[in-house]
């Protein structure tokens, strides 16, 4: 299924570094053909009312001064209008405590949903949990660190591979970019390239080609080093675009655990990182 309907929810401080992100987020919209719907949310903090007089300065200052948020909506508007995408925006006060669950809510509506993350920031990766795992669709994770190295179009791309039914779901949900992809490389990181791993790796190779993606199997070592790291290194030193991979996670007297892998990819993603659950 083409990805025609996109979500991109607006949180935190505009700066520069986000607002280059929201940028290319679009971007990326606007190469796919789809429609970019933007959600901005800020924390609903009750605040004692303050007396003040029409010449006071700071309430002068405080007119003339934009919101957080609306600063990331004049942001959102100004790149829909630059790279000519179909856009919408809507803005809400909320507490701070359903941020995520209302922003999950909303993303059930599309058919990709791309997330600006800042490095290991807690505040975002709870967000990114909500979406991952209480919306049903995919994410597109948007390194703000990177962002104004990202090219819109994901030429390149790796397929992380290991074997599960996370990282199938995860190549099903990004069919339509590996479509549109130059390259795409499948790769499994494991110490020692077995059969069943090559067995695993050229059966993905072969479903892929029916679905007109013409892929190859390739294996990595981890030399003692994490998985997420593995992967990181290896998109920077062959010129990837975008990963794709599955998410895990497990519950556990209601405390969420991250997978390794995830836990590092998404606290600093080293490029474009299409990843489901």
């Amino acid at each position: 299924m083409p990805i025609k309907d996109v979500f991109l929810p607006l949180v935190g401080q505009p700066r520069g570094p986000a607002l280059v992100a929201i940028e290319k987020c679009v971007s990326v919209a606007a190469d796919l053909g789809a429609r970019i719907t933007a959600l901005a949310l800020e924390e609903d903090v009750f605040e004692r009312p303050k007396v003040m007089l029409p010449d006071d300065r700071e309430f002068a200052q405080a007119r003339l001064e934009a919101s957080d948020m609306q600063q990331l909506l004049n942001a959102f508007t100004d790149a829909a209008c630059c790279a000519n995408a179909r856009a919408q925006s809507r803005s809400g006060k909320v507490p701070a405590d359903q941020i995520g669950a209302i922003l999950a809510e909303h993303a059930r509506f599309s058919d990709l949903t791309l997330v600006p993350v800042k490095p290991h920031d807690s505040r975002r990766e709870t967000i990114v949990e909500a979406l991952l795992f209480e919306s049903g669709r995919p994410l597109l994770l948007c390194p703000e660190h990177r962002a104004d190295e990202l090219r819109p179009e994901f030429e390149n791309v790796v397929i992380a591979w290991d074997h599960s039914a996370r990282a199938a779901r995860a190549v099903g949900d990004a069919l339509p970019v590996l479509q549109a992809a130059s390259s795409v490389r499948v790769l499994t990181v494991a110490e020692d390239e077995t059969d069943a791993v090559v067995r695993s790796g050229t059966a993905l190779v072969d479903h892929l080609r029916e679905h007109g993606v013409f892929a190859s199997f390739e294996t990595t070592k981890g030399g003692g080093r994490s998985t997420g790291k593995v992967l990181g290194s290896w998109a920077n030193s062959h010129g990837i675009d975008a990963i794709v991979m599955g998410a895990y996670h497990h519950s556990r007297l209601n405390e969420i655990v991250w997978g390794g892998v995830t836990k590092t990819v998404i606290g600093q993603p080293p490029c474009w990182v299409m990843i489901s659950h």
